[in-house]
């Protein structure tokens, strides 16, 4: 406890204790509202956290690499193209195996330009483990505390391959 010895000093030690009681109310608020704003999400928004999370980690690992498909480095926007879509293998949505980084071109005009990505990705895996992408697969439906847990995992892995590299 500070003891004020002039008027002055207990002015400025009354704005800091109301600066500092607003600020824990702010902050309590902030929490108040994502807590809410969390409950009202549905299931197809936890999903696309998720994979915003899993997408910003691919291409963070894959930084350095060429675009799996085309092998080119250029100045443009790069995405986490899936081998197998997610349309068809659900289950292999957040497999890192079958994610890897694509440029736009390839990814959106050319439909993930499939013939060249599998033929890197077979320099990259091997064959074994791209056959075993192209199989069949338990298709999967992901629980809130799965996409949860999903999203908090690769936020992490993220934030740690920033701090190693």
């Amino acid at each position: 406890m500070q003891i004020c010895c002039t008027p002055k000093c207990a002015i400025e030690k009354a704005r800091q204790d109301r600066c500092r009681k607003e600020g824990k109310e702010a902050t309590r608020e902030r929490v108040e509202l994502r807590k809410a704003k969390d409950k009202a999400k549905t299931r197809r928004e936890w999903i696309k956290d998720a994979q915003a999370a899993f997408n910003a980690f691919i291409r963070a690992r894959d930084d350095k690499l060429p675009c799996i498909s085309c092998g080119r480095h250029h100045q443009g926007q790069y995405h986490a193209g899936h081998y197998m879509p997610t349309s068809t293998r659900p289950s292999l949505r957040f497999n890192e195996i079958n994610v890897h980084k694509q440029c736009s071109a390839c990814n959106n005009h050319l439909h993930g330009n499939l013939v060249n990505y599998r033929v890197e990705l077979i320099k990259k895996i091997g064959l074994e483990l791209v056959e075993w992408l192209e199989g069949e697969h338990v298709p999967a439906k992901y629980t809130i505390p799965e996409l949860i847990g999903i999203r908090d995992n690769y936020r992490l892995k993220l934030k740690e391959l920033r701090a190693s590299g």
